[in-house]
């Protein structure tokens, strides 16, 4: 069985908190887990797995968090091959004071590794979360797992389960 690279940007922490959790839920012997700041040091890395799952948060203006900039930036120019690496993605957002933006990083990260070839999974419904718009939304569902630790903690969880059960037959049951 393939390992899965987890690699998250967190600046709050509230994405590492989630790659933490999801890591524990689909085992930790399954998982290696990178943080776009400390452990990364190059896109190579992530052509090392097939299995991907990457965390980000949304800021500004629907942009992707600062330790995934240049790197993107860098595939961008590059190009790098990712057919055959199978990528969910997961990220933190604020659906009151971000709600004209809500999660669109992982809207940008989606058609990002979509163009290098990868295939994307762990599409999650948009039902329960309240917001204006989100670049996330492909045909009425998020392109990954939306979380808003800042006005729905109690749910998030819950969510947490949901998705990662979605994900498992994908990424664990080969």
């Amino acid at each position: 069985m393939a390992k899965i690279g987890i690699f998250y940007g967190s600046t709050s922490g509230i994405t590492e908190e989630i790659a933490t959790t999801i890591r524990e839920k689909l085992g930790e012997e399954e998982c290696d887990l990178y943080s776009m700041e400390d452990d990364f040091d190059e896109y190579d890395q992530l052509l090392e797995y097939d299995y991907l799952l990457l965390g980000c948060s949304t800021w500004g203006a629907g942009d992707v968090q600062n330790d995934w900039r240049d790197p993107l930036f860098e595939m961008e120019l590059e190009k790098p091959d990712f057919s055959g690496k199978t990528i969910a993605l997961f990220g933190a957002g604020d659906q009151v004071d971000h709600g004209t933006e809500f999660v669109s990083a992982l809207g940008k990260m989606y058609n990002h590794f979509k163009t290098l070839g990868a295939t994307l999974v762990g599409e999650f419904p948009n039902e329960g979360y309240s917001f204006e718009y989100s670049s996330a939304l492909v045909d009425d569902k998020f392109v990954g797992l939306p979380i808003d630790e800042i006005n729905q903690s109690d749910k998030t969880e819950e969510r947490i389960d949901q998705w990662v059960e979605s994900i498992r037959p994908i990424f664990l049951d080969d």
